[in-house]
């Protein structure tokens, strides 16, 4: 069964830990410290769609995306509840891009961790710059290897994991380890990772 396969099954019988009926408190936050105005924004990995409405409604002018169209369509439907026309797409980031989105602010919740591959780590991250305008921003929240040994849970990955794919195309801002936001009663580390688009060189 493909990734996709999975995480449409996933939606379908309704395990999804990873899904909170709330934005993310991570999200929440780095919108606060760092004082990020409102502006063009994309929401990678969307799922249900939770945190895109919380940004819609500070203001900013947020597209989500999914490769899961069930994913999708729980996104439109919680959206509409709220009286928001947020749009969503369903759609694989790691597809070729023609047409870049110009988006100010990126955030990603668990969608670049799910990529074993160094190589898809790396196309991940230069698509997100790609997207990004000069001086953009993409916050992205991965699962931390330095977390104890599990069976289940999030992709663990180290800090070179995403050094190594994003430093190419981004500044690192900050790195530093967290905890997912989650329903669990302990939840998992994570890396909380703050990063600016660099300049292209002339």
């Amino acid at each position: 069964m493909s990734k996709k396969e999975t995480f449409e099954e996933r939606y379908k019988t309704g395990v999804t830990p990873w899904e909170l009926d709330r934005p993310d408190s991570n999200l929440v936050q780095v919108i606060t410290r760092e004082a990020i105005p409102p502006c063009k924004a994309l929401d990678i990995g969307c799922g249900t769609g939770s945190s895109a409405i919380w940004l819609a409604q500070k203001g900013f002018d947020v597209t989500g995306i999914d490769f899961s169209p069930l994913a999708i369509e729980k996104a439109k439907e919680k959206s509409i509840k709220t009286g928001l026309e947020i749009p969503y797409v369903v759609k694989d980031f790691l597809e070729p891009v023609q047409t870049s989105l110009d988006v100010e602010f990126i955030f990603d919740r668990g969608c670049f961790h799910s990529f074993d591959d160094k190589n898809d780590r790396h196309l991940f991250a230069k698509n997100a710059g790609f997207h990004l305008k000069e001086n953009g921003v993409w916050f992205s929240i991965s699962g931390n290897a330095d977390d104890a040994p599990r069976d289940v849970g999030p992709p663990m990955r180290s800090a070179l994991d995403i050094v190594s794919a994003v430093e190419p195309f981004f500044e690192i801002l900050s790195l530093a380890s967290g905890r997912f936001d989650s329903t669990r009663e302990k939840p998992a580390r994570c890396w909380l990772c703050l990063m600016r688009k660099r300049k292209v060189k002339k």
